[in-house]
């Protein structure tokens, strides 16, 4: 009876939404990695999936590595990038591998139920460059475990992304200092 009860009214305070963070503003992926924060402080279970993106040139990556012990137990980062920018011009078939191999891990996470929280950092990206086919993704995600966080981050997110998504935020530039020639910096980009 209880059980039954709580596929009829789940617990709100531990159910688990899908996030999208998306726009051509600064901040998806900083914004996805203060929430992975915040939920290794839970003592969540933390698995960020950095589509697209390769090397050892980010500064979270650092940060990460120099977690204390009890904290980083709980975090796996998995690169499934080139070390390079990825645009449809560039795209290769080692791109396409990296990504592949990045969203077989998602998906064994999800069904597995290994994570309180999956972050799949620049997943519009490569849903938009066509690594990733949308349809999977939004079957995937829609079957998702209940208590389960999700959070997908990158430009032009899909409509259908967007339509099964509990959250959406599209963060906006006002104002970049790029815009007047100043290229990426240590430490704040990247």
């Amino acid at each position: 009876m209880e059980d039954e009860n709580k596929l009829i009214n789940p617990d709100w305070a531990k159910h688990g939404y899908i996030q999208v963070y998306t726009g051509n503003g600064k901040g998806k992926t900083t914004a996805s990695l203060g929430l992975a924060m915040r939920a290794l402080g839970r003592k969540w279970k933390v698995l960020i999936v950095m589509f697209t993106k390769g090397g050892d040139n980010y500064g979270e990556l650092k940060s990460f590595r120099n977690l204390s012990p009890n904290i980083k137990d709980n975090l796996k980062i998995v690169q499934a990038g080139l070390d390079r920018i990825v645009y449809s011009d560039n795209k290769s078939e080692d791109d396409a591998k990296e990504i592949q191999n990045g969203w077989n891990l998602v998906k064994k996470a999800i069904k597995n139920n290994e994570y309180n929280l999956i972050i799949m950092d620049e997943a519009n990206i490569a849903i938009a460059l066509k690594f990733l086919d949308v349809d999977e993704v939004v079957e995937v995600l829609k079957n998702k475990p209940q208590e389960m966080e999700i959070v997908l981050t990158g430009r032009d997110a899909d409509p259908k992304i967007i339509e099964i998504a509990h959250l959406v935020s599209r963060i906006e530039p006002v104002k970049h200092y790029w815009d007047t020639g100043v290229v990426a910096r240590k430490g704040i980009e990247y």
